[in-house]
């Protein structure tokens, strides 16, 4: 059992029960994590309404116990068999014509709610998604979720709605990915070139001991199972398009009936084939209810994969390579790794039925060289303890990357006993470009307005720093907090608190951050998800998350409030200390957004106070307050700091009105009425 116990929720994008690869790995994996004391739960499509209804029934109730869901009570699916992790029915699925190409999931219908609410209502560690490509139940997981996200991507084939139509909407949901894996190189070659990350190569499983299964022949009580007298068994699984199976029976009409032969074609219920009247003694139909796709692979000497590209099946091969049977596959760049290039299997064109017929009569005719690809390919498939030993490890290197809630407990302690003050985090005077309010103004009125801190970020300058700190101690009743807005090379902005030197622009944010913590400073991450300002990106706050001491979870100045909650969920599934600040640049928007914490001594003992602290909002104009930056802004830096001595005069509109009831108000109209 892992030292960490961890709730993890896995998403499949496919209804469960459909017969599909993903949905095996989220079974055999979960079951797996389950078994090692994890808390699993798998979320699906479903085809039966009551199973959907009975799903969010539980879900609700899981609000408020969250051990329901884990406690054994569970009467519906459940993965990997009985007792295994419930399996919750979050929405149905509307199916899709069948076409040629990709596999895709069946259109997902009401699964929004039930994911927000199962996503919301509980406290999990993981969410693991499977190709989350909208739309899908994978990818509303990935939209409301708060925890740390792993995007698991299986199949090798491009998705044109994602990829070309709806490319820069499906970067930003991926943008949420906090680990990436591939099933295989392919996949992860093909990710990589639409959508640029590091993916991980989690390879699926396969059951070595399966049992095989072979359909019944009327002569075959005179035949034994194994050995030269018994015909090469040659199976085909109708899990890739419908193409190549039409392609498998032309090879199979070509090959040559005075060799030892015989053939088994599986088939979903309500399948049919059709097979050329020479071959019905020698090719058989066989269903579900029969057997299992592995279990007749399993029972085959050759396993035969002859998609064209729109549907490939690499889960055949691999269940093929595991037991023991040849594959001869097309020559997709899936097949091509999966087989060795040839050295586990052997290869055809796409298409071409002739080079197939050949290949097979080759396996056919050399039992030696059956028995050599067969060993080569034996160990080439992980078992499935192995595929969750690897899941296991992404979650638990993701989970060691948070930060630790609980602090300092004794400066904690120390600081509880102190009086609250108000600050705000976010400001900037005239010593920046893009400010015009001068310094004595804006200690001014952030006194005035209840402020007991502020922190002064000029952008790549800390001389309006320094000059509030020397006003506030002369003005007394407030602190200044002395920090930069440091503009980096490629990476976007990064805010060192505390700071006692200016630290020059245009360093890289490794650097930046070695020069804040070099002066004992505490490196604040502004507006982080705002597009529309210089921020890093994505990739890069996952490199520096270890780093951050406070990310900025809400900002009034940004245009959209749904970066606000971006940097909201990322502090909290990372378990950052969230901060706020006005991001003032004219005095009147001061205090817009304040953050109430005990009384403070020193970078220390403000990061402890901020792990207590409540975040204050008070309504403002953002329109009005943007337009006073850009009138007060009119002159360049120089004409303004020129200007006549200011005096230090807090600006109007800090503190609230008190609202004049309806008689008072009459009372006012009517003595404006008579000195008319």
């Amino acid at each position: 059992m892992a030292s960490e116990r961890l709730s993890i929720v896995q998403v499949s994008p496919h209804p469960w029960g459909a017969p599909h690869e993903v949905n095996e790995f989220v079974s055999r994996v979960s079951a797996s994590l389950a078994q090692r004391g994890h808390r699993v739960v798998v979320a699906a499509p479903a085809t039966s309404r009551a199973a959907v209804r009975e799903s969010r029934r539980v879900i609700r109730a899981a609000r408020e116990r969250p051990a329901a869901l884990f406690d054994g009570s569970w009467k519906g699916d459940t993965a990997g068999g009985d007792g295994g992790p419930p399996v919750l029915a979050v929405g149905s699925s509307l199916a899709m014509p069948r076409g040629p190409g990709p596999r895709a999931a069946p259109v997902p219908i009401d699964l929004s709610r039930p994911l927000e609410e199962l996503l919301g209502g509980l406290e999990l560690d993981i969410a693991h998604v499977h190709d989350p490509f909208a739309p899908s139940a994978a990818s509303v997981a990935l939209r409301h979720s708060r925890s740390l996200n792993v995007g698991s991507f299986h199949e090798p084939t491009e998705r044109i709605l994602s990829t070309q139509v709806a490319r820069p909407l499906v970067e930003i949901f991926f943008g949420r990915l906090d680990a990436r894996t591939a099933s295989c190189r392919t996949t992860s070659d093909l990710m990589e070139r639409f959508f640029p990350g590091t993916y991980e190569l989690v390879t699926p499983g396969a059951d070595r001991q399966v049992g095989g299964w072979w359909p019944h022949r009327p002569d075959a009580d005179t035949v034994p199972e194994a050995g030269p007298q018994r015909p090469v068994r040659i199976a085909f699984c109708l899990q890739e398009e419908r193409g190549a199976l039409r392609l498998f029976l032309r090879a199979l009409r070509r090959l040559p009936l005075a060799i030892a032969w015989e053939a088994a074609v599986w088939v979903a219920d309500g399948d049919e084939i059709r097979i050329a009247r020479r071959l019905r003694d020698r090719v058989h139909s066989v269903g579900p209810r029969e057997a299992s796709p592995e279990e007749l692979v399993g029972g085959a000497d050759v396993a035969c994969v002859a998609s064209g590209g729109p549907r490939a099946a690499p889960g055949l091969v691999r269940s093929a390579l595991a037991s023991g049977a040849v594959p001869v596959a097309s020559r997709l760049s899936i097949y091509e790794e999966l087989t060795g290039d040839g050295e586990r299997g052997l290869l055809f064109p796409p298409g071409d039925a002739i080079t197939l017929a050949g290949q097979l009569e080759r396996l056919i005719a050399e039992p030696r060289l059956r028995r050599e690809l067969a060993r080569a390919g034996r160990d080439a498939v992980p078992d499935w303890g192995a595929v969750a030993d690897q899941v296991e490890d992404i979650y638990l290197r993701l989970c060691a990357r948070r930060h630790d809630p609980r602090g300092n407990p004794a400066v904690r302690g120390r600081l509880s006993r102190r009086r609250s003050i108000h600050v705000d985090l976010h400001m900037h005077t005239d010593h920046s470009p893009d400010c015009a309010t001068p310094v004595e103004v804006l200690v001014a009125t952030a006194r005035d307005r209840g402020l007991g801190a502020i922190a002064i970020t000029d952008h790549n300058e800390i001389s309006g720093a320094l000059a509030a700190r020397q006003v506030a101690e002369e003005m007394g009743g407030i602190k200044v907090i002395v920090a930069e807005e440091v503009k980096t090379a490629e990476q976007g902005e990064v805010i060192g608190l505390f700071l006692e030197q200016k630290i020059a622009r245009g360093l890289t944010m490794d650097e930046t951050i070695a020069e804040i913590r070099r002066q004992g400073g505490l490196v604040y991450v502004p507006h982080p998800f705002d597009r529309l300002h210089s921020v890093p990106d994505y990739e890069h706050l996952l490199r520096m998350v270890e780093e951050i001491d406070i990310l900025e979870v809400f900002n009034p100045r940004v245009a959209l409030t749904a970066f606000n909650e971006e940097a909201e969920r990322f502090a909290a599934k990372y378990r950052i200390v969230p901060g706020a600040g006005s991001d003032s640049h004219v005095a009147q928007g001061l205090g817009s957004v304040m953050i109430r914490v005990h009384d403070f001594d020193g970078p220390e003992e403000f990061l402890e106070a901020m792990r207590d602290a409540d975040i204050v909002r008070k309504h403002k104009n953002l329109i009005y307050v943007q337009a006073l930056k850009l009138l007060q802004t009119g002159r360049p830096s120089g004409t303004r700091r020129a200007a006549a001595p200011v005096e230090a005069r807090p600006v109007k509109g800090g503190r609230p009105r008190p609202r004049r009831s309806a008689a008072t108000r009459r009372a006012s109209r009517r003595r404006a009425r008579g000195k008319r």
